[in-house]
């Protein structure tokens, strides 16, 4: 099914925090020497020029510590991985994990997802992870949630057929509310899996242990049509 590219409607918004409690000095100052280093480029751009030999190329929505993006790209070091995290505290510890496991095959960006998923060619992606989004769950937050029709389009519009795309909440509304929105899209079809048991290959992230939601963890896997 093809898919038409998501022209977005005046200035993006993210909502929630950009910045809490003081940067530590080892991942202020790797904010300064890394982080330029390993940026994604301005303007649109092909994945593989960043990494020309890369086997395939994952996105991370809102990666949080970068605990689980630093462990994908040890484990697969001919993939590259894309981050994206609108949180500077967040980013600033995944650098810690990207300089600590020498990780080379790892590009990072501060800001909204929407706006990088705009600036990136059709069919460049073959993963994309959302684990774990601000649930907003207030009734009248929910317009701010990532999973949004819209947003379903240009996730598949990015994803090669046969792409996977995995969501993770503790949130049981929010997982009924990604199932339905996505399998209404048509663009995806459902793996037919336990949702209540970690995925084989996933890997436990610092919010994950924390339990602050109102469920144990469901995974939802999907594959572009």
């Amino acid at each position: 099914m093809p898919v038409t590219p998501q022209q977005p409607h005046g200035a993006l918004r993210s909502y929630g925090r950009i910045k809490a409690r003081p940067i530590k000095a080892r991942q202020a100052e790797l904010l300064e020497s890394l982080g330029p280093k390993v940026e994604i480029p301005e303007g649109p751009f092909d994945p593989l020029n960043l990494k020309p030999d890369a086997k395939a190329v994952w996105l991370e929505i809102g990666f949080g510590g970068g605990e689980h993006m630093a462990g994908q790209a040890e484990r697969s070091p001919d993939t590259l991985i894309i981050g994206v995290e609108p949180f500077l505290n967040g980013v600033a510890s995944a650098l810690r994990h990207v300089e600590d496991r020498g990780l080379a095959n790892v590009r990072v960006h501060q800001g909204d997802a929407r706006e990088v998923a705009a600036r990136l060619p059709d069919g460049c992606l073959d993963r994309v992870f959302i684990l774990f989004p601000d649930p907003w769950p207030k009734s009248r937050h929910h317009k701010r949630r990532i999973v949004q029709p819209g947003f379903l389009v240009e996730l598949a519009r990015l994803l090669k057929p046969g792409g996977a795309l995995r969501f993770a909440t503790d949130w049981a509304e929010y997982a009924d509310w990604t199932r339905e929105r996505v399998t209404a899209s048509g663009l995806f079809s459902a793996v037919d899996a336990d949702t209540a048991t970690p995925p084989a290959d996933h890997l436990t992230t610092r919010y994950e242990e924390k339990k602050l939601g109102d469920c144990p963890p469901v995974f939802l896997d999907f594959v572009r049509v």
